[in-house]
């Protein structure tokens, strides 16, 4: 089975995590842990990283430090995985999703202006929506495919109607708008290191922040706010989050790669795009000149999506189509939907991700491509 985006583990990640083994730091203290958030925030040009069990209890911890609770509404996009909307409902917190940008796939920053500007109101500098009278305290981007929307733009949305940003930049490291990298624009950001990402712990996220009180505290959270260092003191209620030492071993051993990872996704793009573009009816996510991308998971649009997803998957090469909208899962189907022509079913129904492992061969690449023709 040639996979979707599997990890490639052609580095130290054995030295390291054996060295974690035979000294007996695998828990959650240890050295690398230190080293892969100063890896990351040296990255990522944030001053703080906290490293998490996953990019889902990184966006959760997020909210919980910015105060979100049951009472509130949070805005994300309806195009995205579903953890940014379950770190969401964690906290109590109802959903505003906003629906997709038809040619790059991220929350329509038209929409979002529209439902601000007709559908909250300021009081006392914060954010209401009229008509449940909720506080929405919070907007979540996704950088969906590690693509950026225009965050200039966002961000002036989001000052001008009193919006705190944190970004979901679960799947966009090594992304970059106008020099800036993905999480490092709002006043939190996060990365997660599943096992398809372009670099894994096998499980594993990190909380980005210029902050300094808000890296304290997440680290303080995650650890089950523990207040004393001898006694069993908590201060507050915590969480079991932190990311282990032998989980942080990998994530060293796979950022002195990244840079490898991220020419080679550029390399697969390239490749995808000369033999596709132009092939029927086929399509690439549109990117703006202000943003380059990681190209983390290359997605074509097609109307032909259910017969070149059966194509390649009857050929062992995995291919997967676009995440089913939020608006549509049962769980959320109650939640604030912001829309006009509900162009997230549209991508949904016509998009589809094909493989683009870092360690994928150029014969494999062809062999993709050829197989995608056989569509048209």
């Amino acid at each position: 089975m040639l996979l979707l985006s599997g990890p490639n583990m052609g580095g130290n990640e054995l030295k390291y995590v054996t060295e974690c083994i035979e000294t007996g730091w695998v828990s959650s203290v240890g050295s690398y842990v230190d080293k892969f958030e100063k890896m990351s925030a040296e990255f990522a040009g944030t001053t703080y990283a906290v490293a998490t069990s996953s990019g889902t209890t990184a966006l959760h911890t997020c909210l919980v430090m910015l105060g979100v609770t049951p009472h509130d509404l949070v805005i994300a996009p309806n195009i995205t995985f579903i953890a940014t909307c379950n770190s969401i409902k964690y906290t109590g917190a109802g959903l505003v999703l906003i629906d997709a940008d038809e040619n790059n796939w991220q929350m329509d920053l038209n929409l979002l202006q529209q439902f601000l500007e007709t559908e909250t109101e300021q009081r006392s500098g914060v954010c209401y929506h009229i008509k449940t009278g909720k506080r929405i305290p919070v907007i979540m981007p996704v950088h969906v495919l590690g693509n950026i929307c225009d965050m200039d733009r966002l961000l002036a949305l989001s000052n001008e109607h009193h919006l705190m940003v944190v970004e979901d930049s679960t799947e966009a490291l090594g992304s970059y708008y106008k020099g800036r990298h993905a999480g490092s624009m709002g006043i939190l950001g996060t990365f997660s290191y599943n096992g398809n990402k372009i670099i894994t712990t096998g499980g594993g996220g990190m909380i980005l922040t210029h902050d300094e009180s808000l890296a304290k505290k997440a680290k303080h959270l995650t650890t089950q706010a523990k207040s004393d260092p001898f006694e069993y003191i908590h201060d507050e209620i915590g969480y079991n989050y932190r990311l282990v030492n032998v989980a942080a071993a990998m994530g060293v051993a796979q950022m002195e790669q990244l840079p490898g990872f991220l020419k080679r996704k550029k390399e697969i793009i390239r490749f995808y795009k000369d033999q596709l573009q132009g092939v029927g009816d086929i399509q690439f996510q549109q990117v703006s000149d202000d943003v380059n991308p990681n190209w983390w998971l290359p997605t074509i649009k097609t109307a032909k999506q259910r017969e070149v997803l059966k194509l390649l998957n009857d050929a062992k090469m995995q291919s997967r189509p676009f995440w089913v909208p939020m608006n549509q899962l049962r769980m959320f189907t109650h939640e604030i939907y912001y829309h006009q022509n509900d162009r997230s079913d549209f991508i949904y129904r016509h998009c589809l991700s094909i493989p683009c492992s870092t360690n994928i061969s150029d014969e494999e690449l062809m062999a993709v491509a050829q197989k995608i023709k056989e569509a048209f």
